[in-house]
């Protein structure tokens, strides 16, 4: 997901003497001008301080319509609008430069959209229904890493008046809306930006949101308030993301008061440490549960994977509890279905038919299955050799098999190049893998159907192309497909629950996939600071934070 960009790098100084003014126009000419704009700490907002926000994600680009990563996301959010965004601490939408929720046509394959007026870019381009659809348009032409987001679901995207977008489908989807919240979707200034095959522009960003870039580096990324934004002015002059080399880093700035807020990434130790010391240094440290899963995929073409007992074994086995407590440190919980708790549709389906840790009952398939002490079922687990959390997830399964199942089950933890590791899963070479999920928008068929779905393949012969044979499972199932279908056509949302009911219930009976546990987000914020918040959906809101 997994799985939020946009940035124009403009350096301009406003001069407050006028025996400066010389100085002035030697800047204004080194500079890409903007001039009601600045880089000074204050001046964008009257007095009031930046925030300064110490992270590890490096962003690799902020063009949009290229931007796949979390780290891009989490600054993105800051800088754009989109058509639609979430109410805070929701998943419910709410438009932004829309001006109401959209306009569906009885087929579900018209969305009609009005659109704000009186909006305008960073470079002072006016926002219209020409500049939106230039800007969905280019997120699917230009054929960046998220395209195929737009580009599987939508027929085209034209200006059917100078404020409302006609956007045409291809299938209906019911989780369009929310689709048009993803962060890459925001609008862009066709001034700044091309459509074209590749043509990305990774260091700048210009759009509509309450903050404008000024600079991006890999260490330092700055973005000063927007002094023409549409909306509600932030209570801060600007924001400084610092880009650290590692979470020690991160830890011992923050703890030498050098960032305002420290926000990913953290050890589980480090998050531990944090928190205890929060009460005596009068620090803020905030959890909350995120949307990002972890699932064990088990590839049904590959013996003896291929039966649905062992498959069954496997889930009882699972000990999530464990799992949460000894590579967590408590900072997750456990997760019994593929949709995330965060969601109404969450079902904890693997809990009500396997238990946790049900060593009985998995000793009891297994033994259905002809797996024995003296005939071992014997398994390889596969990680991404940079991901410590996953292989301590596996050494964990390991070692409670060894202990409880008596020898009946074997398991061998592989570490793979991180590379090789996602190039090799869809082509069948893993027996388990455990993948990371991180949701590219705020709808439980996010969770579902880039997993299950499979455009090509038999019941027999398992997918051979599609999204379940991408993510290593092969898993084909006719009612699967068809369940998902249903859901994604679905406009009523008490209709679509019961689906995602029975497609929840499906994989706990299939088992392509073994959910293991939803994490939890951790922010730490000085002490002073006001308006600090986790959501699930949009992270950091940063534009509604201020020093007190």
């Amino acid at each position: 997901m997994i799985d939020f960009r946009l940035f124009v790098k403009k350096w301009i100084s406003i001069v407050k003497f006028l025996g400066l003014a010389f100085v002035c126009c030697l800047v204004v000419v080194s500079c890409n001008s903007r001039p009601n704009t600045t880089q000074t700490t204050t001046s964008s907002n009257g007095n009031n301080p930046r925030l300064s926000v110490g992270t590890t994600l490096k962003p690799r680009t902020l063009d949009p319509a290229d931007n796949y990563e979390l780290a891009g996301n989490n600054v993105m959010t800051s800088l754009s609008d989109r058509l639609y965004t979430y109410k805070l601490g929701t998943s419910e939408l709410e438009p932004q430069l829309a001006t109401t929720l959209p306009k569906i046509s009885p087929d579900g394959l018209t969305y009609t959209i009005p659109l704000r007026q009186g909006v305008i870019f960073h470079d002072d381009t006016p926002f219209n229904a020409e500049a939106m659809a230039f800007s969905l348009n280019r997120f699917i032409s230009n054929g960046g890493k998220p395209a195929a987001l737009l580009s599987d679901v939508v027929q085209s995207v034209t200006a059917s008046a100078e404020y409302e977008l006609t956007i045409k489908l291809k299938t209906a989807f019911a989780a369009f809306p929310s689709l048009l919240a993803f962060p890459g979707m925001c609008a862009v200034s066709p001034q700044a930006y091309e459509l074209g095959v590749g043509k990305f522009k990774p260091g700048i960003f210009v759009g509509t949101g309450p903050y404008k870039l000024v600079q991006f580096t890999p260490q330092l990324l700055k973005m000063d308030v927007f002094p023409k934004y549409w909306g509600t002015k932030p209570p801060t002059s600007g924001i400084d993301f610092q880009i650290l080399s590692s979470s020690a880093n991160l830890y011992n700035t923050f703890l030498k008061g050098g960032v305002d807020i420290a926000y990913q990434t953290f050890s589980p130790d480090q998050v531990e440490s944090l928190k205890q010391q929060a009460t005596q240094k009068g620090w803020q440290a905030l959890e909350e549960k995120s949307n990002v899963v972890t699932h064990m995929m088990l590839n049904i073409k590959q013996k003896p994977l291929d039966n649905v007992v062992i498959r069954q074994a496997l889930a009882s086995a699972i000990d999530r509890s464990l799992i949460v407590e000894r590579v967590y440190r408590n900072q997750a919980e456990a997760l019994y279905s593929m949709i995330p708790s965060t969601f109404d549709s969450y079902r904890p389906i693997f809990l009500t038919k396997y238990g946790d840790g049900n060593v009985a009952k998995a000793k009891e398939l297994l033994a259905q299955a002809g797996y024995t002490a003296s005939n071992p079922l014997k398994l390889e687990v596969f990680y991404p050799a940079n991901s410590l959390t996953r292989e301590q997830i596996a050494s964990t399964l390991r070692e409670f098999a060894s202990q409880t199942l008596e020898g009946i089950v074997q398991i061998q933890p592989q570490a793979a190049e991180s590379t090789t590791f996602f190039g090799n899963i869809g082509k069948g070479l893993y027996q388990i893998a455990l993948l990371d999920w991180y949701p590219d928008f705020g709808d439980p068929d996010n969770y579902i159907q880039p997993f299950l779905g499979c455009t090509k393949g038999s019941e027999a012969g398992g997918c051979s192309e599609g999204a379940s044979q991408s993510q290593g499972s092969f898993y084909y199932s006719d009612r699967m497909n068809k369940l998902i279908a249903q859901q994604r056509q679905e406009q009523n949302p008490a209709a679509r629950q019961k689906i995602f009911t029975e497609i929840q219930e499906l994989v706990a009976a299939d088992v392509p996939v073994i959910p293991l546990v939803q994490t939890k987000d951790y922010a730490f914020g000085q002490k002073g600071l006001q308006g600090l918040q986790i959501d699930p959906i949009l992270k950091l809101p940063l534009w509604q934070m201020s020093k007190g």
